[in-house]
């Protein structure tokens, strides 16, 4: 078996994500050539997992001091060069294409006629889910930026669909918490800003990482540089973390056992319909806005959730495997019934002989 494997490079979380399925494939033996689109090539770190990748510019977005820059995202996209490296790829020589909502080798395979799976969090988006509507046009990218012949979503729940749990890497060795330190990942807001909201709020010890303040320690805050190795080690020993609504790293801490506060990158349709999913599911606290007493109160009376999720990347590189003979929604019974959460409050049960491929009962979509 061959396959050609997309990634959306444009944050890490899919990126964290691939790096999962990658393991999972050279553990079975399976043939993968990889591509990455939506960052400058010299921006990848840490990738020897996936040798001798290819990078494309491919479509990402430019966000500024917490919002969507919307006429800097379309001075950006070279519309030209993206056709042309649609026409570039040639996927006649792979059984499979995969997309993590990677749309070069999205369209290639489409335009080719090769079997593909779309397999990540977006995907969760064309069931009917609690979700941020936003415009028409937000709603039309997000169905059509990487299509894919299936598609397996993921999200913190199944919402009654047959949406996969979260894809996250399985490493709990090293979970020590300290219950006074947060990690700090807030990669589209203004570094400084962040700083001082974390400057009024003496009593705790932050670890933020970002790319454009020296490393070093300013008082209660020590700066670290992007590195996965290091980010994990002090996401293994905070106890909270202030991030925004991504969903690979809040997966993450949800897996551990922390204690979070999300806001969304304004104007990101993605972003805001987590934040209404983790504040529907009672998952995690979520702002709008941030300052120094927002982070203090959170820090103060919120709790710590902890939910244990499946090896996800195992199940579906042996689903592949086996030419998906089994039906998606027997493989999403499957692995709901593997997940808990510690505090018992939420029912993750999936019932694959109810389930139509539509709603089983009438859920709200929330704006």
């Amino acid at each position: 078996m061959r396959i050609l494997y997309g990634v959306q490079g444009t944050g890490n979380g899919h990126i964290t994500r691939a790096r999962s399925m990658a393991a999972e494939f050279h553990r079975a033996g399976i043939e993968v050539d990889y591509i990455f689109s939506g960052r400058d090539a010299k921006d990848y770190f840490d990738m020897d997992i996936f040798g001798n990748y290819q990078t494309f510019q491919g479509l990402s977005f430019v966000a500024r001091n917490g919002k969507l820059d919307i006429p800097s995202t379309c001075r950006k996209a070279n519309v030209v060069k993206l056709l042309k490296d649609i026409r570039a790829i040639n996927t006649h020589s792979y059984d499979l294409v995969i997309t993590d909502f990677e749309p070069i080798v999205a369209w290639a395979a489409k335009r080719q006629g090769t079997p593909s799976v779309g397999f990540g969090h977006q995907y969760a988006f064309h069931h009917n889910i609690p979700q941020f509507k936003g415009s028409r046009i937000a709603q039309w990218i997000m169905t059509h930026f990487a299509p894919a012949t299936t598609q397996l979503g993921a999200h913190w729940h199944h919402f009654d669909h047959a949406i996969l749990p979260p894809l996250i890497l399985m490493d709990n060795k090293h979970n020590n918490p300290k219950d006074d330190h947060v990690l700090v990942y807030l990669p589209f807001e203004d570094s400084e800003e962040v700083m001082e909201w974390l400057e009024g709020v003496p009593d705790y010890h932050f670890r933020m990482h970002c790319k454009d303040i020296e490393p070093g320690v300013y008082g209660n805050i020590e700066v670290f540089p992007f590195s996965r190795i290091e980010f994990h080690k002090n996401l293994s020993e905070c106890e909270s973390v202030l991030c925004n609504a991504g969903f690979e790293l809040n997966s993450e801490a949800l897996q551990l056992g922390r204690r979070i506060l999300a806001k969304p990158l304004q104007g990101q349709i993605e972003q805001h319909s987590n934040a209404i999913a983790l504040e529907y599911l009672k998952l995690a606290h979520t702002s709008s806005t941030l300052n120094s007493s927002i982070i203090q109160n959170w820090l103060e009376s919120s709790r710590v959730v902890q939910v244990n999720y499946p090896n996800v990347a195992r199940a579906v590189v042996g689903w592949l495997q086996k030419g998906n003979d089994t039906k998606l929604s027997v493989l999403c019974e499957q692995l709901w019934a593997q997940t808990s959460c510690l505090s018992g409050d939420i029912d993750f049960s999936f019932n694959e002989s109810t389930t139509t491929g539509t709603r089983r009962r009438q859920r709200t979509v929330l704006v």
